[in-house]
Protein backbone atom coordinates (compact mmCIF):
# COMPACT_ATOMS: atom_id res chain seq x y z
CA UNK A 1 0.00 0.00 0.00
CA UNK A 2 1.18 3.38 -1.35
CA UNK A 3 1.77 6.04 2.06
CA UNK A 4 -0.32 8.85 1.70
CA UNK A 5 0.03 12.36 2.49
CA UNK A 6 -3.75 13.39 3.77
CA UNK A 7 -4.41 17.03 3.19
CA UNK A 8 -8.35 16.95 2.72
CA UNK A 9 -9.07 17.31 6.52
CA UNK A 10 -11.41 20.77 6.06
CA UNK A 11 -9.86 21.61 10.24
CA UNK A 12 -6.96 22.17 8.93
CA UNK A 13 -5.46 25.53 8.38
CA UNK A 14 -2.96 26.29 6.13
CA UNK A 15 0.37 28.47 5.21
CA UNK A 16 1.16 29.39 1.36
CA UNK A 17 4.59 28.97 -0.10
CA UNK A 18 6.32 29.28 -3.25
CA UNK A 19 8.93 27.72 -4.78
CA UNK A 20 10.32 28.01 -8.58
CA UNK A 21 7.10 25.83 -9.75
CA UNK A 22 4.49 28.05 -7.91
CA UNK A 23 2.71 28.14 -4.75
CA UNK A 24 1.47 25.60 -2.53
CA UNK A 25 -0.80 25.19 0.29
CA UNK A 26 1.07 23.25 3.39
CA UNK A 27 -0.37 22.71 6.69
CA UNK A 28 0.19 25.21 9.32
CA UNK A 29 1.71 22.52 11.90
CA UNK A 30 3.67 20.70 9.99
CA UNK A 31 7.75 21.70 9.55
CA UNK A 32 8.15 20.82 5.75
CA UNK A 33 7.81 22.93 3.39
CA UNK A 34 6.63 22.94 -0.20
CA UNK A 35 9.71 21.20 -2.10
CA UNK A 36 9.22 18.08 0.49
CA UNK A 37 5.40 18.26 -0.30
CA UNK A 38 5.20 18.37 -3.88
CA UNK A 39 8.23 15.25 -3.25
CA UNK A 40 5.96 13.59 -1.80
CA UNK A 41 3.06 13.47 -4.22
CA UNK A 42 5.96 12.70 -7.32
CA UNK A 43 7.67 10.05 -5.81
CA UNK A 44 4.86 7.62 -4.13
CA UNK A 45 7.25 4.53 -4.92
CA UNK A 46 7.58 2.33 -1.86
CA UNK A 47 5.20 3.60 0.44
CA UNK A 48 8.00 3.53 3.45
CA UNK A 49 9.67 6.66 4.94
CA UNK A 50 13.66 8.00 5.29
CA UNK A 51 15.62 5.26 7.26
CA UNK A 52 16.22 6.58 10.72
CA UNK A 53 20.06 6.94 10.07
CA UNK A 54 20.19 8.62 6.80
CA UNK A 55 17.82 11.27 9.29
CA UNK A 56 20.12 11.22 11.54
CA UNK A 57 23.40 11.60 9.17
CA UNK A 58 21.60 14.85 7.58
CA UNK A 59 21.62 16.59 10.76
CA UNK A 60 24.90 15.89 11.92
CA UNK A 61 25.68 17.32 8.84
CA UNK A 62 23.12 20.31 8.73
CA UNK A 63 24.47 21.03 12.46
CA UNK A 64 28.30 20.91 11.31
CA UNK A 65 27.78 23.31 8.05
CA UNK A 66 26.07 25.85 10.39
CA UNK A 67 28.92 26.01 13.38
CA UNK A 68 31.07 25.63 10.36
CA UNK A 69 30.21 28.77 8.81
CA UNK A 70 29.62 30.34 11.94
CA UNK A 71 33.31 30.39 12.31
CA UNK A 72 34.22 31.51 9.30
CA UNK A 73 32.01 34.73 9.49
CA UNK A 74 29.12 33.64 6.98
CA UNK A 75 26.48 32.73 8.80
CA UNK A 76 24.92 34.87 12.13
CA UNK A 77 25.49 33.31 15.01
CA UNK A 78 22.01 33.87 16.40
CA UNK A 79 21.19 31.43 12.92
CA UNK A 80 23.46 29.23 13.97
CA UNK A 81 22.59 28.45 16.97
CA UNK A 82 18.90 27.81 16.28
CA UNK A 83 19.63 25.32 13.79
CA UNK A 84 22.15 23.41 15.76
CA UNK A 85 19.23 23.38 18.41
CA UNK A 86 17.18 22.46 15.49
CA UNK A 87 19.56 19.48 14.39
CA UNK A 88 20.02 18.41 17.97
CA UNK A 89 16.40 17.65 18.23
CA UNK A 90 16.59 15.80 15.50
CA UNK A 91 18.99 13.61 16.37
CA UNK A 92 17.10 12.98 20.03
CA UNK A 93 14.31 11.40 17.74
CA UNK A 94 12.51 14.42 17.47
CA UNK A 95 10.64 15.81 14.34
CA UNK A 96 11.56 12.64 11.97
CA UNK A 97 7.74 12.36 11.14
CA UNK A 98 8.44 15.27 9.14
CA UNK A 99 10.47 13.59 6.45
CA UNK A 100 7.92 12.81 4.27
CA UNK A 101 9.59 11.94 0.63
CA UNK A 102 9.91 8.52 -0.33
CA UNK A 103 13.87 6.76 -0.52
CA UNK A 104 13.62 5.91 -4.04
CA UNK A 105 13.30 9.02 -5.80
CA UNK A 106 14.12 11.81 -8.82
CA UNK A 107 16.23 14.33 -8.17
CA UNK A 108 19.89 12.88 -7.08
CA UNK A 109 18.49 13.44 -3.73
CA UNK A 110 17.03 17.08 -3.57
CA UNK A 111 14.04 15.94 -2.26
CA UNK A 112 15.65 14.79 0.97
CA UNK A 113 18.37 17.24 1.19
CA UNK A 114 15.48 20.14 0.55
CA UNK A 115 13.55 17.89 3.44
CA UNK A 116 15.91 18.26 5.40
CA UNK A 117 16.68 22.05 4.86
CA UNK A 118 12.96 23.14 4.89
CA UNK A 119 12.12 20.61 8.70
CA UNK A 120 15.42 22.48 10.34
CA UNK A 121 14.54 25.89 8.82
CA UNK A 122 10.99 25.88 10.08
CA UNK A 123 12.04 24.23 13.59
CA UNK A 124 15.06 26.89 14.09
CA UNK A 125 12.18 30.02 13.19
CA UNK A 126 10.20 28.97 15.76
CA UNK A 127 13.19 28.49 18.05
CA UNK A 128 14.33 32.57 17.03
CA UNK A 129 10.15 33.43 18.16
CA UNK A 130 8.84 33.24 14.15
CA UNK A 131 5.89 31.46 12.64
CA UNK A 132 7.01 28.26 10.18
CA UNK A 133 7.33 29.39 6.74
CA UNK A 134 8.75 32.57 7.63
CA UNK A 135 11.95 32.45 5.89
CA UNK A 136 13.00 35.57 6.15
CA UNK A 137 14.06 34.68 9.53
CA UNK A 138 15.92 31.55 8.71
CA UNK A 139 16.00 30.34 5.05
CA UNK A 140 16.39 27.06 3.96
CA UNK A 141 18.76 27.49 1.43
CA UNK A 142 20.35 30.52 2.14
CA UNK A 143 21.14 29.38 6.06
CA UNK A 144 20.58 25.80 6.32
CA UNK A 145 22.22 24.82 2.91
CA UNK A 146 24.39 27.32 3.23
CA UNK A 147 28.12 26.47 1.52
CA UNK A 148 26.70 23.22 0.32
CA UNK A 149 24.89 21.17 -2.44
CA UNK A 150 22.60 18.28 -2.59
CA UNK A 151 25.77 16.85 -4.67
CA UNK A 152 27.88 16.84 -1.59
CA UNK A 153 25.68 16.74 1.34
CA UNK A 154 23.66 13.54 -0.03
CA UNK A 155 26.47 11.40 -0.82
CA UNK A 156 28.11 11.97 2.67
CA UNK A 157 24.68 11.22 4.50
CA UNK A 158 25.11 8.21 2.75
CA UNK A 159 28.46 7.12 3.50
CA UNK A 160 27.90 8.17 7.33
CA UNK A 161 24.39 6.36 7.70
CA UNK A 162 26.58 3.07 5.76
CA UNK A 163 29.10 3.32 8.12
CA UNK A 164 26.73 3.23 11.19
CA UNK A 165 24.59 0.47 10.00
CA UNK A 166 27.72 -1.36 8.94
CA UNK A 167 29.18 -1.47 12.34
CA UNK A 168 26.05 -3.03 13.90
CA UNK A 169 26.48 -5.72 11.60
CA UNK A 170 30.03 -6.62 12.61
CA UNK A 171 29.27 -6.75 16.25
CA UNK A 172 26.66 -9.34 15.13
CA UNK A 173 29.52 -11.15 12.79
CA UNK A 174 31.85 -10.77 15.93
CA UNK A 175 28.81 -12.76 17.96
CA UNK A 176 28.27 -15.31 15.16
CA UNK A 177 32.27 -15.86 15.42
CA UNK A 178 31.79 -16.44 18.64
CA UNK A 179 29.32 -18.72 18.59
CA UNK A 180 31.06 -20.63 16.21
CA UNK A 181 33.91 -21.20 17.90
CA UNK A 182 32.30 -22.26 20.96
CA UNK A 183 30.71 -24.80 18.73
CA UNK A 184 34.04 -26.08 17.11
CA UNK A 185 34.85 -26.61 20.76
CA UNK A 186 32.00 -28.51 21.51
CA UNK A 187 32.16 -30.48 18.35
CA UNK A 188 35.83 -31.33 18.39
CA UNK A 189 36.21 -34.71 19.61
CA UNK A 190 33.15 -35.79 16.91
CA UNK A 191 34.36 -37.67 13.64
CA UNK A 192 31.99 -38.00 10.61
CA UNK A 193 32.10 -38.07 7.26
CA UNK A 194 33.39 -35.48 4.60
CA UNK A 195 31.82 -35.17 1.75
CA UNK A 196 32.84 -33.49 -1.52
CA UNK A 197 30.38 -33.15 -4.78
CA UNK A 198 27.60 -34.75 -2.27
CA UNK A 199 29.56 -38.14 -2.23
CA UNK A 200 31.65 -39.58 0.56
CA UNK A 201 35.01 -38.21 0.45
CA UNK A 202 37.06 -38.44 4.10
CA UNK A 203 36.26 -38.13 7.39
CA UNK A 204 36.38 -34.93 8.95
CA UNK A 205 35.93 -34.15 12.76
CA UNK A 206 32.70 -31.96 13.28
CA UNK A 207 34.57 -29.12 15.28
CA UNK A 208 37.13 -28.80 12.05
CA UNK A 209 33.90 -28.06 10.10
CA UNK A 210 32.25 -25.35 12.57
CA UNK A 211 35.77 -23.98 13.18
CA UNK A 212 36.01 -23.10 9.23
CA UNK A 213 32.49 -21.46 9.57
CA UNK A 214 33.98 -19.45 12.26
CA UNK A 215 37.72 -18.29 9.92
CA UNK A 216 35.09 -18.07 7.56
CA UNK A 217 32.95 -14.99 9.14
CA UNK A 218 35.66 -13.25 10.58
CA UNK A 219 37.60 -13.17 6.97
CA UNK A 220 34.30 -11.22 6.02
CA UNK A 221 34.62 -8.82 8.80
CA UNK A 222 37.62 -7.93 7.60
CA UNK A 223 36.94 -7.54 3.98
CA UNK A 224 33.93 -5.36 5.66
CA UNK A 225 36.41 -3.05 7.59
CA UNK A 226 38.53 -2.84 4.62
CA UNK A 227 35.22 -1.45 2.75
CA UNK A 228 34.47 0.67 5.46
CA UNK A 229 37.80 2.54 5.00
CA UNK A 230 35.99 4.19 1.36
CA UNK A 231 32.76 5.79 3.51
CA UNK A 232 35.38 7.28 5.47
CA UNK A 233 35.89 9.92 2.55
CA UNK A 234 33.96 12.45 1.70
CA UNK A 235 33.29 14.74 -0.90
CA UNK A 236 31.71 17.64 1.31
CA UNK A 237 32.72 21.09 0.63
CA UNK A 238 32.64 20.06 -2.75
CA UNK A 239 29.33 21.50 -3.47
CA UNK A 240 27.73 20.90 -6.98
CA UNK A 241 30.41 18.85 -8.96
CA UNK A 242 33.42 19.10 -6.92
CA UNK A 243 34.65 22.51 -7.23
CA UNK A 244 33.68 23.87 -4.20
CA UNK A 245 31.41 26.50 -6.03
CA UNK A 246 29.41 28.81 -3.60
CA UNK A 247 31.65 27.50 -0.65
CA UNK A 248 34.00 29.85 1.56
CA UNK A 249 37.53 28.64 1.06
CA UNK A 250 38.15 28.29 5.25
CA UNK A 251 34.61 26.64 5.67
CA UNK A 252 35.79 24.47 3.02
CA UNK A 253 39.15 23.06 4.71
CA UNK A 254 36.75 22.93 8.01
CA UNK A 255 33.52 21.32 8.00
CA UNK A 256 34.65 17.55 7.32
CA UNK A 257 37.21 18.10 10.37
CA UNK A 258 34.36 20.11 12.41
CA UNK A 259 31.61 16.75 11.42
CA UNK A 260 34.34 13.96 11.89
CA UNK A 261 34.17 15.69 15.73
CA UNK A 262 31.01 16.71 16.23
CA UNK A 263 29.46 12.78 14.71
CA UNK A 264 32.86 10.81 16.79
CA UNK A 265 34.16 9.25 13.64
CA UNK A 266 37.08 9.10 11.44
CA UNK A 267 36.11 11.08 8.79
CA UNK A 268 38.44 13.05 5.89
CA UNK A 269 37.82 15.18 3.01
CA UNK A 270 38.36 13.45 -0.45
CA UNK A 271 41.86 15.12 -2.04
CA UNK A 272 39.89 14.77 -5.25
CA UNK A 273 36.52 16.04 -4.49
CA UNK A 274 35.63 16.26 -8.33
CA UNK A 275 36.28 12.60 -8.40
CA UNK A 276 34.35 12.21 -5.22
CA UNK A 277 31.47 13.83 -6.39
CA UNK A 278 31.41 12.03 -9.58
CA UNK A 279 31.72 8.51 -8.57
CA UNK A 280 30.40 5.79 -6.58
CA UNK A 281 32.38 3.09 -6.79
CA UNK A 282 32.90 3.28 -3.16
CA UNK A 283 29.48 2.00 -2.68
CA UNK A 284 30.22 -0.77 -4.97
CA UNK A 285 32.59 -1.89 -2.90
CA UNK A 286 30.58 -1.92 0.69
CA UNK A 287 27.70 -3.40 -1.14
CA UNK A 288 30.31 -6.15 -2.53
CA UNK A 289 31.69 -6.98 0.66
CA UNK A 290 28.07 -7.01 2.30
CA UNK A 291 27.41 -9.94 -1.17
CA UNK A 292 29.84 -11.79 -0.20
CA UNK A 293 29.15 -11.93 3.73
CA UNK A 294 25.96 -13.24 3.01
CA UNK A 295 27.53 -15.94 0.52
CA UNK A 296 28.96 -17.19 3.11
CA UNK A 297 26.37 -17.57 5.53
CA UNK A 298 23.99 -18.51 2.65
CA UNK A 299 26.69 -21.70 2.18
CA UNK A 300 26.44 -22.29 6.20
CA UNK A 301 23.01 -22.56 5.99
CA UNK A 302 22.86 -24.88 3.00
CA UNK A 303 25.50 -27.02 5.21
CA UNK A 304 23.01 -26.87 8.22
CA UNK A 305 20.26 -27.49 6.30
CA UNK A 306 21.80 -30.57 4.80
CA UNK A 307 23.52 -31.93 7.84
CA UNK A 308 20.29 -31.79 9.49
CA UNK A 309 18.18 -33.42 7.50
CA UNK A 310 15.92 -36.25 7.90
CA UNK A 311 15.75 -36.80 11.03
CA UNK A 312 15.23 -40.06 9.91
CA UNK A 313 15.42 -40.28 6.22
CA UNK A 314 18.77 -37.56 5.95
CA UNK A 315 22.21 -36.93 6.99
CA UNK A 316 20.59 -36.51 10.90
CA UNK A 317 24.31 -35.47 11.77
CA UNK A 318 23.11 -32.39 13.99
CA UNK A 319 19.97 -31.64 15.83
CA UNK A 320 18.64 -27.15 14.59
CA UNK A 321 16.34 -25.89 17.72
CA UNK A 322 13.08 -26.53 17.01
CA UNK A 323 11.45 -23.45 16.36
CA UNK A 324 7.99 -23.63 15.03
CA UNK A 325 5.66 -26.14 13.19
CA UNK A 326 6.99 -27.45 9.87
CA UNK A 327 3.47 -27.95 8.38
CA UNK A 328 -0.25 -27.08 8.01
CA UNK A 329 -1.14 -30.98 7.45
CA UNK A 330 1.89 -32.80 8.24
CA UNK A 331 2.13 -33.58 12.23
CA UNK A 332 4.95 -33.37 14.15
CA UNK A 333 7.15 -32.01 11.41
CA UNK A 334 9.50 -29.54 11.82
CA UNK A 335 11.31 -27.44 9.39
CA UNK A 336 14.92 -25.32 9.19
CA UNK A 337 13.10 -22.13 9.02
CA UNK A 338 16.29 -20.10 10.47
CA UNK A 339 18.53 -21.05 7.95
CA UNK A 340 15.96 -20.87 5.25
CA UNK A 341 15.51 -17.09 6.05
CA UNK A 342 19.33 -16.30 6.23
CA UNK A 343 19.13 -17.89 2.43
CA UNK A 344 16.52 -15.60 1.46
CA UNK A 345 18.22 -12.86 3.06
CA UNK A 346 21.10 -13.62 1.02
CA UNK A 347 18.99 -13.85 -2.24
CA UNK A 348 17.53 -10.47 -1.41
CA UNK A 349 21.46 -9.07 -0.83
CA UNK A 350 22.60 -10.24 -4.14
CA UNK A 351 19.46 -9.20 -5.84
CA UNK A 352 20.48 -5.48 -4.45
CA UNK A 353 23.82 -5.96 -5.14
CA UNK A 354 23.18 -5.82 -8.52
CA UNK A 355 21.15 -2.57 -8.20
CA UNK A 356 23.35 -0.95 -6.74
CA UNK A 357 26.16 -1.92 -9.33
CA UNK A 358 24.25 -0.97 -12.26
CA UNK A 359 23.30 2.22 -10.88
CA UNK A 360 27.07 3.12 -9.82
CA UNK A 361 27.70 2.18 -13.47
CA UNK A 362 24.74 4.62 -14.71
CA UNK A 363 26.44 7.94 -13.43
CA UNK A 364 27.26 10.19 -16.20
CA UNK A 365 29.65 13.04 -16.32
CA UNK A 366 29.87 15.08 -12.80
CA UNK A 367 27.21 13.58 -10.91
CA UNK A 368 25.49 10.12 -10.48
CA UNK A 369 21.80 10.76 -10.22
CA UNK A 370 21.25 7.36 -8.79
CA UNK A 371 21.98 7.78 -5.04
CA UNK A 372 18.81 7.10 -3.92
CA UNK A 373 18.45 3.51 -5.20
CA UNK A 374 21.83 2.97 -3.96
CA UNK A 375 21.03 3.78 -0.25
CA UNK A 376 18.04 2.41 -0.59
CA UNK A 377 19.58 -1.10 -1.12
CA UNK A 378 22.38 -0.58 0.66
CA UNK A 379 20.35 0.16 3.72
CA UNK A 380 18.03 -2.70 2.97
CA UNK A 381 21.52 -5.08 2.47
CA UNK A 382 23.04 -4.20 5.62
CA UNK A 383 19.90 -3.82 8.03
CA UNK A 384 18.56 -7.54 6.98
CA UNK A 385 21.99 -9.00 6.71
CA UNK A 386 22.25 -7.76 10.47
CA UNK A 387 19.12 -9.31 11.99
CA UNK A 388 19.29 -12.58 9.89
CA UNK A 389 22.77 -13.12 11.61
CA UNK A 390 21.23 -11.81 14.86
CA UNK A 391 18.26 -14.72 14.46
CA UNK A 392 20.83 -17.70 13.53
CA UNK A 393 23.29 -17.17 16.38
CA UNK A 394 20.18 -17.16 18.63
CA UNK A 395 17.78 -18.82 17.70
CA UNK A 396 19.75 -21.83 15.52
CA UNK A 397 23.49 -21.61 16.04
CA UNK A 398 23.71 -21.43 20.35
CA UNK A 399 21.68 -24.68 20.30
CA UNK A 400 22.77 -26.84 17.63
CA UNK A 401 23.64 -30.50 18.90
CA UNK A 402 25.33 -33.36 17.69
CA UNK A 403 24.22 -36.52 16.80
CA UNK A 404 27.78 -38.24 17.69
CA UNK A 405 26.42 -42.04 17.50
CA UNK A 406 24.59 -41.52 14.31
CA UNK A 407 28.16 -39.61 12.91
CA UNK A 408 30.05 -41.94 13.74
CA UNK A 409 28.03 -45.24 12.35
CA UNK A 410 28.02 -43.29 8.77
CA UNK A 411 31.85 -42.95 9.03
CA UNK A 412 32.10 -46.40 9.68
CA UNK A 413 30.04 -47.89 6.62
CA UNK A 414 31.27 -45.61 4.66
CA UNK A 415 33.47 -46.72 1.21
CA UNK A 416 35.54 -43.66 2.32
CA UNK A 417 38.05 -44.29 5.01
CA UNK A 418 39.46 -46.59 2.14
CA UNK A 419 41.21 -43.53 1.14
CA UNK A 420 43.11 -43.60 4.46
CA UNK A 421 43.96 -47.15 3.97
CA UNK A 422 45.05 -46.88 0.45
CA UNK A 423 49.04 -45.97 1.73
CA UNK A 424 49.11 -49.16 3.62
CA UNK A 425 47.83 -51.59 0.55
CA UNK A 426 47.79 -49.62 -1.99
CA UNK A 427 45.76 -47.75 -4.63
CA UNK A 428 44.66 -50.88 -6.99
CA UNK A 429 43.95 -52.85 -3.96
CA UNK A 430 42.23 -49.97 -1.85
CA UNK A 431 39.87 -49.65 -5.17
CA UNK A 432 38.61 -53.22 -5.23
CA UNK A 433 38.11 -53.19 -1.33
CA UNK A 434 35.80 -50.41 -2.08
CA UNK A 435 34.17 -52.18 -5.26
CA UNK A 436 33.44 -54.86 -3.20
CA UNK A 437 32.13 -53.16 -0.01
CA UNK A 438 29.95 -50.86 -2.28
CA UNK A 439 28.69 -54.47 -3.76
CA UNK A 440 28.01 -56.85 -1.05
CA UNK A 441 27.33 -53.47 1.96
CA UNK A 442 29.96 -55.25 4.23
CA UNK A 443 32.30 -52.68 5.78
CA UNK A 444 35.73 -51.88 4.60
CA UNK A 445 36.96 -52.51 8.15
CA UNK A 446 35.54 -56.73 7.59
CA UNK A 447 37.05 -57.07 4.40
CA UNK A 448 40.63 -56.24 5.26
CA UNK A 449 40.41 -57.93 8.63
CA UNK A 450 38.81 -61.45 6.67
CA UNK A 451 41.84 -61.04 4.08
CA UNK A 452 44.49 -60.33 6.47
CA UNK A 453 45.59 -57.35 4.45
CA UNK A 454 46.19 -55.74 8.10
CA UNK A 455 45.86 -56.34 11.64
CA UNK A 456 42.73 -54.98 14.21
CA UNK A 457 45.75 -52.81 15.95
CA UNK A 458 46.81 -51.31 12.64
CA UNK A 459 43.79 -50.62 11.56
CA UNK A 460 42.51 -49.36 14.40
CA UNK A 461 45.56 -47.03 14.57
CA UNK A 462 44.83 -46.07 10.86
CA UNK A 463 41.15 -45.54 11.23
CA UNK A 464 41.71 -43.19 14.62
CA UNK A 465 40.07 -40.17 13.73
CA UNK A 466 42.32 -37.57 14.97
CA UNK A 467 44.67 -39.62 12.61
CA UNK A 468 42.28 -39.49 9.75
CA UNK A 469 41.62 -35.79 10.01
CA UNK A 470 44.43 -34.27 10.85
CA UNK A 471 48.10 -35.66 9.03
CA UNK A 472 51.16 -36.03 11.21
CA UNK A 473 49.40 -36.44 14.69
CA UNK A 474 48.81 -38.84 16.94
CA UNK A 475 45.76 -39.20 19.95
CA UNK A 476 43.56 -36.35 20.30
CA UNK A 477 44.44 -32.56 19.55
CA UNK A 478 42.00 -30.09 20.59
CA UNK A 479 41.40 -27.43 18.31
CA UNK A 480 40.81 -24.70 21.67
CA UNK A 481 44.02 -23.25 21.28
CA UNK A 482 43.86 -22.86 17.55
CA UNK A 483 40.69 -20.90 18.23
CA UNK A 484 42.31 -18.48 20.16
CA UNK A 485 44.90 -17.03 17.55
CA UNK A 486 41.81 -16.82 15.28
Amino acid sequence: MIREIKLENKDINFRKENDSIGSKDIPEDVYYGVQSLRAAENFRITGLFMHPEIINSLAYIKKAAAITNCEVGVLDKKIADAIVKACDEILEGNLHEYFIVDPIQGGAGTSLNMNANEVIANRAIEILGGKKGEYSIVHPNDHVNCGQSTNDVIPTAGKITALKLLEHAQSELYRLHDAFSQKAIEFDHIIKMGRTQMQDAVPIRLGQEFKAYSVAIMRDVNRMEKAMDEMRVLNMGGTAIGTGVNADVKYLKRVVPNLSEIIGMDLIQAFDLIDSTQNLDSFVAVSGAVKACAVTLSKIANDLRLMSSGPRTGFGEINLPAKQNGSSIMPGKVNPVIPEVVNQVAFNIIGNDTTITMAAEGGQLELNAFEPIIFYCLFQSIDTLTYAVQTFIDNCVKGITANEERCRDLVENSVGIITAICPHVGYSTAASLAKEAIKTGTSIRTLILEAGLLSEDELNEILDPFNMTEPGISGKKSISNELKTV
